[in-house]
This record gives C-alpha cells, sequence and structure tokens, in this order.
C-alpha cells in the first residue's frame, strides 16, 4: 500500500525531471526547478520544483500558461463538452432561495435569480410583497469575483455590516449599510479573515477580530498568526478601534465573539486552528471595567454556546458524549466551571442547536442524514419537526421569544425548498420551492453500508436516475471528504444532477475523519489515523464495483481541499483501481502545508513534519511523495487537477507541485492535466459562471476518459 519511510531515499531533481521517457500524447513543458533539498531529522527529501510555491515568478507564470494551453486545448477537443456546459447552464437557471432570518419586523434573505455570478440580499416585511434589493455584489465587479462573506443585522434591522471577498480570497473588507436607504456609511474595516461581527444591542459598534495588516506583496502566501478581537465603534476610523482580547504568547488562537441575545454578555470562542476542542472565555458588558473571564480553557471537548438565562449559560457540547449533549453552567459560580447535563447524548450525532420559540431546536445525524428535535428549555423531550425525506435540513435560527423559524431541506435529487415553521400551529409551511428544468421523480437515492479494511461500518449515498441496471458499465463519480469534524450530507447540486441525467451515478462516502458520527468517528480519521479515511474511500470504490454499479475503468473519484488529498493519496496508493481522478484544490504536500497562509491551523488533524513521530506518518502517505519515484513504471489514471492562482486557502504550490512531478512520472499515455483558474480562491463565492465552466470542463475529461456516450 505505502512505502515504509526507512526506504526513502533523496531523489535526484534531475532524474526526476527527465524520468518520463514514456509515450504520452502530451509535452508538458518543464516547471522551475532548484536542487532543494531539506532535511527532515536526518531524513534527506528533495523537493525539486520548490520554485512553484512563488505563483507571482516570471517562470512560474509561464508554466501555468503553458499548462492551461495544454489543458484547454485537450477540453476544446472533446465533442460533448459544449453540449455538457449548455444543458449545465440550463439546469442552473432556477430561481434559489438562503434561509431568512428576522431582526425586529423586518425579514433578510437571499436570492439568486438562476444564473447570477453572485446572490443578491433582499429585504422585506411581509412574504407576500414584492422583497426590496438591500445589497447585489454582481455590481461590484463585471465578472462576478467579489463576493458577501458575511453580514450582521443590528436588533432594530437599521444597520446591516457586511463582508467583501475578491477573488475567492479568505481576505475579506467590512462595511456598514443603511438598511432603509441602501446606502453605505463611511466605516471601512481591512484585514479581516475568519471572523464573524456581532453588534452591541444599542447599536453603538460590533465586535469582530483581524490581523495585524500583512505583507501586500505576499499576502496569499505568508503565514497569518495573533489574531485579535476588537470592537468597533461606529463612525470611526478603524485606527481607534478598541482591542478587547488577544494572546500573544499563543499566537495560533483564533476569537470570534457574540453578543448574548440579552445584551449582557460577550461569549467569545476560542480555537486553535481547526481543532474541534475549543474554549470559552466571556467579558461582562453591564461593566465597561470587567475584565474577560477564562471560564472554560481546557480545550477539553467542543462547546457550542446556545443561550443564557442570566448568568446560567447552556452549551452543546461533546464532553463525556462524543455524539453530543446540551448542558449548562452558572456562571456566578467561582470557578472552574460545574457542568449540569440537561438534554443527554442520544445514539445520534447532536449537530447543531438553537434557542428559538422557547424551546431548543435540536439538529441531529441519523446515519448522516438530518433529524430535528424539539426541547423544552428544562431539557424535557418536546416533539420533533418532521421532515420531506432523506435529506440535509439547515437554518432554525431565531430568538428565544420568536414564535416562528426557517429552514431549508435539500436532497441529492430535491432542489433547496425553504419552510417556516410556526410553534404555535406546530407546522411547518413551504414558502419557496424551486422551479427546476427536469423532474426530480425520475431519480432516486440509496444508502447502504459498506465494510472498510479494518472492518468498520461506512454508510454511502448511492443517487442514480430510475432504471439504471447493475450491469458494472455504469460511469460512476465518487466523491468524498473525511476530515476535521465535517459531515458530508446530501445536498443538491446542478451539477451532479446533469451528471446522473448523462447516465452516471454519483456516490457520496461518509468517511471516518468527519463528523457524521461524532468525535469518535473523527479522532479515528486523524492525525495517525489518517490512513483509515483513505482505506475507507478504496472500499467504497471496492464496494461499487464489486456490487456492479460500476467498474474500474468506468470509475472516477473526485474531492476538494481535504478531499483533495483523499484523492492524490488514494490513486498514488492504488493507480489501478480508478478510471479517471479529479483531485481539486488538494493538500498534496504534506510536509510543508503549514508553512502557508493558514495551513498551521490543520495541524490538529494533519499533525506536523516539524515532530519526528508525525514526519513519519505524513510521509509516508504524503500524495506528492508517494507518485513513483524514477525506475518505477507506473501508469496513473487519467488526471485532471483543478486549483486557483489566489487561493489563499490551500495555495496553488500544493496542486502545481503534485501536477509537475506526476507528469513527470507517468508511464502511459493517459493525460495528468492541471486546470488553473483564474481571479478565483478555494471555492467560496466562486462566480456562477465559473463554477459551470469548470464543471462542464470536469464532466467532459470523464466522458472522454471514461467512454461515455452522450449527446454532443
Amino acid at each position: 500500500m505505502h512505502r515504509s519511510f526507512f526506504a526513502l531515499v533523496i531523489l535526484s531533481p534531475l532524474a526526476l525531471i527527465f524520468a518520463a521517457d514514456s509515450p504520452t500524447q502530451f509535452k508538458y513543458p518543464p516547471g522551475p526547478t532548484s536542487d532543494q533539498v531539506d532535511d527532515y531529522s536526518g531524513i534527506k527529501v528533495a523537493d525539486p520544483y520548490r520554485p512553484l510555491e512563488n505563483p507571482d515568478a516570471p517562470e512560474s507564470r509561464k508554466w501555468i500558461e503553458e499548462e492551461n494551453k495544454i489543458t484547454f486545448d485537450f477540453l476544446k477537443g472533446i465533442p460533448e463538452r459544449h453540449g455538457i456546459q449548455k444543458r449545465l447552464t440550463e439546469v442552473w437557471d432556477y430561481e434559489r432561495f438562503g434561509v431568512p432570518f428576522k431582526e425586529k419586523n423586518r425579514y433578510f434573505f437571499s436570492k439568486n435569480s438562476g444564473l447570477q455570478n453572485q446572490n443578491v440580499l433582499y429585504t422585506t416585511t411581509n412574504f407576500s410583497e414584492q422583497p426590496r434589493e438591500l445589497l447585489d455584489p454582481n455590481v461590484l465587479a463585471k465578472d462576478g469575483t467579489i463576493a458577501l462573506g458575511g453580514m450582521d443585522v443590528t436588533d432594530d434591522a437599521k444597520l446591516m455590516a457586511y463582508g467583501l471577498a475578491t477573488s475567492g480570497s479568505d481576505w475579506q473588507q467590512w462595511k456598514v449599510r443603511e438598511v432603509e436607504t441602501g446606502k453605505d456609511r463611511r466605516d471601512f474595516l481591512d484585514w479581516i479573515k475568519f471572523s464573524n461581527t456581532s453588534w452591541k444591542k444599542d447599536g453603538s459598534g460590533f465586535f469582530y477580530s483581524r490581523y495585524d495588516k500583512p505583507d501586500e506583496k505576499n499576502k496569499l502566501r505568508n503565514q497569518v498568526y495573533n489574531h485579535k478581537l476588537f470592537f468597533h465603534q461606529l463612525g470611526t476610523p478603524q485606527t481607534q478601534d478598541k482591542l478587547i482580547y488577544e494572546r500573544p504568547d499563543q499566537k495560533e488562537w483564533l476569537f470570534n465573539a457574540g453578543v448574548t441575545d440579552d445584551g449582557r454578555y460577550l461569549i467569545i470562542n476560542v480555537q486553535r486552528g481547526t481543532d474541534p476542542k475549543n474554549r470559552i472565555f466571556y467579558k461582562n458588558l453591564v461593566d465597561p471595567e470587567s475584565k474577560v473571564v477564562e471560564m472554560l480553557d481546557k480545550a477539553d471537548a467542543q462547546y457550542a454556546f446556545i443561550d443564557n438565562e442570566g448568568p446560567v449559560f447552556a452549551f452543546r457540547t461533546d464532553l463525556n458524549a462524543p455524539l453530543g449533549r446540551i448542558v449548562t453552567i452558572d456562571t456566578s459560580k467561582p470557578l472552574p466551571p460545574k457542568i449540569d447535563e440537561l438534554v443527554p447524548e442520544s445514539k445520534d450525532k447532536l449537530e447543531e442547536v438553537s434557542s428559538v420559540g422557547d424551546r431548543f431546536v435540536a439538529l441531529y445525524l441519523h446515519d448522516a442524514h438530518s433529524a430535528v428535535k424539539l426541547f423544552k428549555l428544562d431539557g424535557a423531550a418536546d416533539g420533533e419537526i418532521k421532515l420531506p425525506s432523506l435529506g440535509t435540513a439547515a437554518g432554525f435560527t431565531g430568538k428565544r421569544k420568536d414564535r416562528e423559524t426557517f429552514y431549508s431541506f435539500a436532497g441529492f435529487a430535491t432542489p433547496t425548498e425553504i419552510f417556516r415553521y410556526d410553534f404555535d400551529k406546530r407546522a411547518s409551511e413551504l414558502l419557496f420551492k424551486p422551479k427546476v428544468k427536469f423532474n426530480p421523480d425520475d431519480y432516486t437515492t440509496e444508502q447502504v453500508f459498506y465494510k472498510s479494511g479494518d472492518g468498520t461500518r461506512v454508510p454511502m449515498f448511492i443517487s442514480y436516475k430510475k432504471g439504471t441496471k447493475r450491469d458494472g458499465k455504469n460511469p460512476t463519480y465518487l466523491y468524498g471528504y473525511g476530515g476535521f469534524d465535517i459531515s458530508s450530507t446530501p445536498s443538491f447540486k446542478p451539477e451532479n444532477l446533469v451528471w446522473m441525467e448523462m447516465g452516471g451515478i454519483y456516490a457520496l462516502a461518509n468517511l471516518r475523519g468527519g463528523g457524521e458520527y461524532g468525535e469518535k468517528w473523527h479522532e479515528a480519521g486523524m492525525l495517525h489515523t489518517k490512513q483509515n479515511v483513505f482505506d475507507d474511500f478504496i472500499a467504497a470504490a471496492q464496494y461499487l464495483i464489486d456490487n456492479k454499479y460500476t467498474s474500474t475503468p468506468k470509475l472516477a473519484i473526485g474531492g476538494g481541499s481535504n478531499g483533495g488529498l483523499l484523492v492524490g493519496a488514494c490513486m498514488t496508493q492504488r493507480p489501478d483501481l480508478f478510471g479517471a481522478t479529479l483531485p481539486n484544490v488538494g493538500v498534496m504536500d504534506m510536509l510543508r502545508f503549514e508553512k502557508f497562509t493558514i495551513g498551521w491551523a490543520w495541524t490538529s488533524d494533519y499533525g506536523s513534519a516539524q515532530k519526528p513521530d508525525d514526519f513519519a506518518y505524513l510521509y509516508s502517505y504524503s500524495p506528492l511523495h508517494h507518485i513513483a519515484p524514477p525506475g518505477q513504471r507506473v501508469c496513473y489514471p487519467p488526471t485532471m487537477i483543478t486549483t486557483a492562482d489566489h487561493d489563499d486557502r490551500v495555495v496553488p504550490a500544493h496542486s502545481f507541485k503534485f501536477a509537475a512531478t506526476l507528469q513527470a512520472a507517468q508511464s502511459c499515455d493517459k493525460p495528468t492535466l492541471i486546470r488553473i483558474e483564474t481571479k478565483a480562491g478555494h471555492g467560496a463565492g466562486k462566480p456562477t459562471t465559473k463554477i459551470i465552466e469548470e464543471t462542464a470542463d470536469r464532466w467532459a475529461f470523464l466522458v472522454k476518459e471514461l467512454g461515455m456516450k452522450v449527446s454532443k
């Protein structure tokens, strides 16, 4: 499966570059190289394509242009590509809505007429009336590359703080808009990343977190440390913002703060990177001179603040309950805090909890699909909110005294519907139902359970057009993520519908490392158990083959970010198993991921190459370092790597170096291409036009490489 780390030797950069004297239909450009060799606790590791870590260097730009030319020339030669893009555009062109929320007497929600690059924010006092446009990001950039990154409205619904992200960057600029007039005030805040905002109840200003101003030239690559929590007084320059909390002794801590509904407290969530185990601090806002109280300071579990009744705080936590429970803490009593259980752990994963309608609305995951239960404020069970079918629900926000809440529901062939729930009537009302250009009844989804290599039972959703025969000949796209306690649940994506419409099967595997079954499931696929995630994915592929859904020549795998790592690891460990691979914005260099932007934050899930034990494990599966060395004749499956030159989450160097190394190592004529998007980032806020174009290219690539027969 994977090579022993003790057997690894230094690879000569030149030997690696010129190793591909194999038959190929492509003449790949030589990437810029160096003689860079790094020492990891005595183990020497060559990094010949280190210059590609600087995407703005002239040599890198030349390589990017030449790679894109090869890729797009190849894609243009696929006859079905135009028809796929046309059909994607048709299916995408439907009116869709975000989940509404209410402040005072006014509702706010997002809407997209169909092909708008960005969703538009609307407001109304009555859903029976024509809503008023409040913010349209589409007018801010002709190509749609400016996106709404976040927003927060005052309790009196008069002002809205909002953040804008450009070209997919994590960096955001925040402004303040008057809801009534739609005009911006003079407030402007910069260098904000990984932050929400939360207004004081009097509307005098809001809390937010930011970094110090970075090096402008390298802001998309350099590491970011020392998050700081500030208060911005409305109408004043950012330079006068009051520092609320910082920890220079803990440069990796991230702060997000929220004002409680009663306005008495500021709840400060403290995380170290992506570790779900967090800390909870708070500040008494009634006393301007109060200090921050470091209440839950051990990072021994995950804590999510729900609501408070005076000094008694309610939390969702997995402390001594891996699947989650609801607890309370009386902050009027001396520290250390005494934790009292309100709603015990159940057999399902407790995903989210809100306090609305004088109840707790608890969103559970039952075998990776949603179930919603209600509890009285004393913890007593109080029924459930029935959902239409197997799928994913989200929303349920509001204030405790609200008599209504809103939620979304979606499935693999069910476009997102928006519901309003009336607590007095205890009934859901369909508010927005999309009108789509296909018949959802033509498709079906089944959930299966298969065994991974160590016998672990793993769920998988399989969706396809009704009437599909299990004869081993179906083109199949297997998708996965498996990391960071993130749950993969049913969702509607137009691109997957078009894939199924073309005769493809779409499969989603719920791998270890995710959050589908709580913290134990997460821990079973992180750090030195990360190989379990890859084994789960490989076992999912084998299940699809063994049960005649598909066969190796017809099976493609895909995933993005941590899912791109998943694809990279599986295709290098089992190149014989797949008919095509589509790694998207993947973490491919497991020895250097922590050197860039927020990469250090992922060490909670991956470990660090600076630690000898972690290095040995990371090196054993790192996709970049697992590509066959010179002399080993390996035929890798057809591959199209996708990334973006403005990705400051997973910097494009991961994909650049992986592509250059893979192209040099390929021993057969199967394509190893890289598609590099410009003016785009990690994925959030990507314009609709770019999403459709990229999807058309992915499906066209698979049509050709899997030998699919579709109309041109």
